[in-house]
């Protein structure tokens, strides 16, 4: 009699399992090679028709193929609980499919995977599989398999070699010369539609059955695991053992076909040393005209010379497409959307420093934060790159100038074509670079600041808004008044909503109202400053009115503004100034690193668990006794979160900027340069100044003195 061939599972890979391998690698996963549970599913064997040049139809057997599924486990520290939450949460199979389980192993780099001990794995897999057959005498694990791969992040590139372990069995089964008939020949089609029926009836797809035909002439069907309770009473010709059959070819049964003759061998080796065997073919009831797929057979073994509990020898590599045992490769890099490539390789590499350096780094606390920038010049440009490269999505510029012949090389986001014309809006400009630098920048909004009526790009919105400063009188006609009110108010909106405020203009008096505005609804604010070869980076402090305490029970800090750290109020500093006063004249190696300053600075500050009202660390002293950041609570998963970088002024720790009474208060800063002085008594420093230094007795030397 002929041995029974088997025709091997082939894989099918969707695109999606590389997708999610490439989440749990690098947000689960990260520097462990631990084996995380996989499903798969596969489906009854088709076949293709198709048409040759002289006109003849003829019939193409599809290979027999598994579909994977990988599935984020809740834990990446036990490989045990991965199971358990499998078998609590198991995925469904697709419609008419039937599910299997396996392993997934993903290695680190090329050269462990080439390495990896693969008898090892696939003997690991074998002994689960027999381990589950005799503990178990369930089948739920015959169709298990392993997945090893190696996932290349950076080119989108994934090395995988799949193992489907079959048992051999000695001597081997062999089929009966009538071969394999049409089941028909066995069961008449009344009774397949039964069977096919019954099998649509169950709750999950049953990828082996019973079959047994009653007195009556009815059949029923079973689950393999009620062999003998089914089976009872029942002659061998009424006995029927079916399988889901995922090979077309008319001679070779399916890969599955092999782990059940061996489950069966090794629980019920009396009684199965000759089997009917139905490969059910049919996932849907065949047309009046057609025929049934489903095939019948008797298949027959000699008896083993081993015992039958002793795990037999196992095969199931998968060849790769050359046909020789090997690995396959997916290149997904072609297929996918360049602008999803650059979202994948932007955040990797922001989540590979929680791989070894700082596996507590929140990345979506920093992500998630929408920042405003104030000035799209040198500093704002500096900025918003380093924002990108933090992972920050959504960046809104305001600026009132336009790009000049001189701003290209020191403001990156600009060209030499973007000074033609008269220059392209700073704001308008600087959004749509960075949209060009990557496309995964959302609610990107330009904003300018001027009374110039601009016509909006593709991926910026323009729009007019005149911001009054302190020391820049507004008319007093209702006109003025009206459309400066409405300009405040546009602003505070902007303000409102986002989270972070960037001041980055060039004048001191401009970041006056953006910084009352801020402290009154609580955001966070940075601000950089530029000298010649000096810089200022500082972060605002919360309103005092908002200050209570913190977690550890200790008060917060005051922590001054921009302003609290100056005894000169905010006056007009642009009239009758020369051109070197009214340009920044500074080193041009200073602002990227003010720049980055201001956005660690953020960065740190975000991570802290108090974000606002984080303490500042005390001024660095000669003491022995320095303290200690972590303890102190003035540091977060980034370092230290200081008040100010690079300078250290005297602090005045209040926020009398922040006062306010509403657009009234506002009118008389903008028009009485003596009106912030006094409000925030500085006129009163002068005059303790002026009388220390007339209350001075000085000593007039006479000309012998020497």
């Amino acid at each position: 009699m002929p041995i029974v061939q088997f025709a091997p599972f082939a894989s099918l890979v969707q695109p999606s399992l590389w997708h999610k391998l490439t989440e749990l690698k690098i947000d689960v996963l990260k520097l462990s090679d631990a084996a995380v549970p996989i499903t798969g599913s596969y489906s009854i064997g088709g076949v293709l028709k198709t048409e040759r040049r002289d006109k003849r139809s003829r019939c193409l057997a599809t290979s027999p193929s598994v579909q994977s599924l990988l599935r984020r486990p809740r834990s990446a520290s036990n490989d045990s609980l991965f199971l358990r939450d499998w078998s609590r949460y198991p995925p469904r199979p697709p419609h008419g499919s039937v599910f299997a389980v396996g392993t997934l192993k993903n290695y680190n780099t090329i050269e462990d995977f080439k390495a990896a001990d693969k008898t090892a794995l696939f003997n690991h897999e074998a002994e689960l599989i027999w381990g589950h057959i005799l503990k178990t005498r369930d089948t739920a694990q015959l169709n298990r398999f392993l997945l090893i791969t190696f996932a290349d992040l950076k080119k989108y590139k994934y090395y995988y070699w799949f193992a489907f372990p079959a048992f051999v069995s000695k001597p081997a089964w062999e089929i009966g010369d009538e071969g394999w008939a049409i089941a028909t020949s066995g069961f008449d089609p009344e009774k397949l539609s039964s069977i096919h029926g019954q099998l649509q009836a169950q709750p999950t797809h049953l990828p082996y059955f019973l079959v047994k035909k009653e007195a009556s002439g009815n059949v029923t069907i079973a689950p393999v695991e009620d062999y003998e309770k089914f089976y009872a009473s029942v002659p061998p010709e009424a006995q029927t053992i079916a399988f889901v059959d995922p090979s077309a070819d008319p001679s070779n049964p399916g890969w599955p076909l092999r782990n059940l003759l061996a489950y069966l061998r090794a629980l019920y080796p009396a009684t199965t040393s000759t089997v009917r065997i139905l490969r059910w073919r049919d996932s849907e009831l065949p047309s009046p005209n057609a025929t049934w797929k489903s095939q019948i057979g008797t298949l027959s073994v000699a008896a083993a010379a081993s015992s039958s509990s002793e795990r037999p020898s196992a095969v199931g590599w998968e060849k790769n497409p050359q046909g020789k045992l090997g690995p396959r490769l997916a290149d997904l890099a072609p297929m996918m959307d360049p602008t999803s490539l650059a979202a994948q390789a932007v955040d990797l590499n922001l989540k590979l420093m929680k791989w070894r350096i700082l596996p507590s780094l929140d990345l979506e606390k920093i992500s998630t934060t929408k920042c405003l920038l104030l000035g799209a010049g040198t500093l704002g440009c500096y900025v918003a790159r380093a924002l990108m490269g933090w992972g920050v999505r959504t960046i809104t510029f305001v600026d009132s100038a336009k790009v000049s012949f001189s701003n290209p090389v020191r403001q990156p986001l600009f060209e030499f074509v973007d000074c033609l014309e008269g220059g392209k809006p700073k704001a308008e400009c600087a959004a749509a670079s960075l949209k060009k630098i990557f496309p995964g920048i959302v609610s990107l909004h330009s904003i300018l600041i001027d009374k110039h009526q601009l016509t909006p790009a593709k991926n910026a919105t323009g729009h007019s808004l005149s911001i009054p400063m302190p020391g820049h009188p507004i008319p007093s006609n209702p006109a003025s008044l009206a459309q400066a009110k409405a300009d405040v108010a546009r602003l505070e909106k902007l303000i409102d909503e986002h989270d972070a405020v960037f001041l980055l203009m060039d004048s001191r008096e401009s970041r006056w109202l953006p910084t009352v505005i801020a402290a009154a609804k609580g955001k966070i604010v940075l601000n950089a400053a530029l000298g010649f070869d000096t810089f200022l980076v500082m972060r605002h402090g919360a309103r005092v009115s908002s200050l209570s305490t913190g977690p550890d029970g200790k008060p917060h800090q005051k922590l001054g503004c921009y302003y609290c750290n100056d005894i000169v109020a905010p006056a007009d500093s642009l009239t009758d100034r020369t051109l070197d006063q009214m340009c920044t004249v500074t080193r041009p190696g200073l602002a990227p690193i003010a720049a980055a300053t201001a956005v660690e600075l953020l960065s740190s500050l975000l991570q802290h668990p108090e974000r606002l009202f984080a303490p500042a660390p005390p001024p660095a002293t000669s003491s022995a006794s320095a303290s200690n950041p972590e303890e102190d609570g003035t540091s977060s998963v980034l370092g230290l979160v200081p008040h100010q970088a690079a300078r250290l002024p005297r602090p005045i720790p209040d926020d009398a900027a922040g006062r306010g009474c509403g657009f009234e208060m506002l009118v008389k800063a903008f028009n009485d340069a003596k009106f912030l002085e006094t409000l925030t008594g500085l006129d009163k420093l002068f005059d303790e100044g002026e009388a220390a230094l007339e209350s001075v007795e000085w000593e007039e030397e006479g000309e012998d003195d020497f």
